[in-house]
């Protein structure tokens, strides 16, 4: 008898194995964790995607800049400031005129004896900045920048001043177009 006990036994466990073992109480899942908190959006809270932040830059630095129009997806602002009149569009805009995903600023410039040879040479220079002509024979330079919720305003301001050097290199070209493609890197 022994021997058939030890016999049955393998048998035994294999089975009792094979049976689903008793459930143990299933464990509290743990409290789920809140996301964290974004920023709540306080008053000065800066949001790039808002043409009215860049409205406020301007206007802080000493230029004057309001939405004239909107049209589909865009906002234009015409800007006068001391140092350009131009325009910005921004693109991409829900149909409150905020959440643009884009802007391009543009400012008409004075005529100038540049071909259309050079004006192109003038953008294989440049890595930001762009010249064109437009219908009437007018020399325009422009900037564009892609927005994100995760732009600060030190990033709005940076785009600004790297307008400020397309505007700046834009004009210095177009006063002197061979002198300066001969010194364009």
């Amino acid at each position: 008898m022994t021997r058939a006990v030890l016999l049955l036994l393998p048998a035994a466990l294999a089975c009792l194995g094979a049976a689903q073992a008793p459930k143990a109480p299933a464990a509290k899942p743990a409290p789920a964790k809140a996301a964290p908190a974004r920023p709540a959006a306080a008053a000065g809270s800066f949001d790039a995607q808002n043409p009215n932040a860049f409205v406020a830059l301007l206007e802080a630095a000493g230029a004057k800049a309001q939405a004239s129009r909107r049209e589909e997806d865009s906002v234009f602002i015409p800007v006068t400031s001391p140092l350009a009149n131009f325009s910005m569009q921004f693109a991409g805009c829900t149909p409150q005129g905020r959440g643009c995903r884009a802007v391009l600023l543009d400012a008409a410039l004075e005529r100038s004896p540049a071909t259309l040879a050079q004006v192109n040479a003038f953008n294989q220079t440049s890595v930001m900045c762009r010249v064109y002509q437009d219908k009437a024979g007018l020399p325009h330079v422009v900037y564009s920048a892609i927005l994100f919720r995760s732009m600060t305003r030190d990033d709005a301001t940076t785009h600004l001043q790297a307008w400020q050097g397309c505007l700046a290199d834009a004009r210095d070209f177009l006063k002197d177009p061979v002198g300066y493609l001969a010194n364009a890197a």
